[in-house]
């Protein structure tokens, strides 16, 4: 299939061929929504945790003798039953990641993507470079193309279009390499330059 190039001022230009198989795959909401789930499930940190008796520092002797005292047993002042003791059943720190096959996570992109070319929310732009890391600069470019809502892919990373676009809400970049399944559903526009189109298309192989 072929894929309408248009110049930054918004023309058209002329047409790049890529591959049905990567940029035109029946749409696969399962599989979309199952890799989806992983890639936020694996940005969770999982760090939080709490101490179990043995865990907390302390409490090594008997605080006080078995008998005669007219209080209960205790064994030590780290009991679960006293402040500043352990907790019963402690937290521990979790890996919530859940494991997604490289050709199923291929798939699932290739099924976003060519779904965002059946809406015609993809766009290939010949050239999305700044001359300065400028953010008027930027607003001009994607004002002039009618776009609020965009993810900007780039071959490599873009230093002066990354800084631009800091300050723009709904305005994201990344380069071809970066590019990740959350980002390409959660942006109303994906303009990528016909370099990491090619890119992609090697990637989705």
């Amino acid at each position: 299939m072929e894929l309408q190039v248009t110049s930054a001022g918004g023309k058209a230009g002329k047409n790049i061929t890529v591959s049905d198989e990567a940029f035109a795959r029946e749409y696969n909401e399962p599989l979309i929504h199952q890799v989806v789930t992983a890639y936020l499930a694996a940005g969770r940190s999982g760090t939080h945790a709490q101490k179990t008796r043995s865990q907390v520092r302390g409490g090594g002797r008997k605080p006080y003798a078995q008998k005669g005292t007219g209080q209960a047993r205790a064994g030590t002042i780290r009991s679960p039953l006293w402040r500043g003791g352990g907790k019963i059943f402690a937290a521990v720190t979790q890996d919530y990641s859940q494991k997604v096959n490289k050709k199923m996570y291929r798939a699932a992109l290739s099924s976003i993507i060519s779904e965002l070319v059946r809406q015609g929310r993809l766009m290939v732009i010949e050239d999305l470079s700044l001359s300065a890391p400028k953010t008027k600069e930027l607003v001009a470019k994607m004002t002039a193309m009618g776009l609020v809502d965009a993810l900007l892919v780039t071959e490599q990373t873009d230093a002066n279009l990354t800084l631009a676009s800091r300050n723009i809400h709904r305005v994201n970049t990344c380069a071809v390499s970066e590019i990740n399944p959350v980002s390409l559903i959660k942006q109303e526009k994906v303009l990528i330059t016909p370099g990491a189109i090619k890119k992609l298309q090697e990637m989705l192989a």
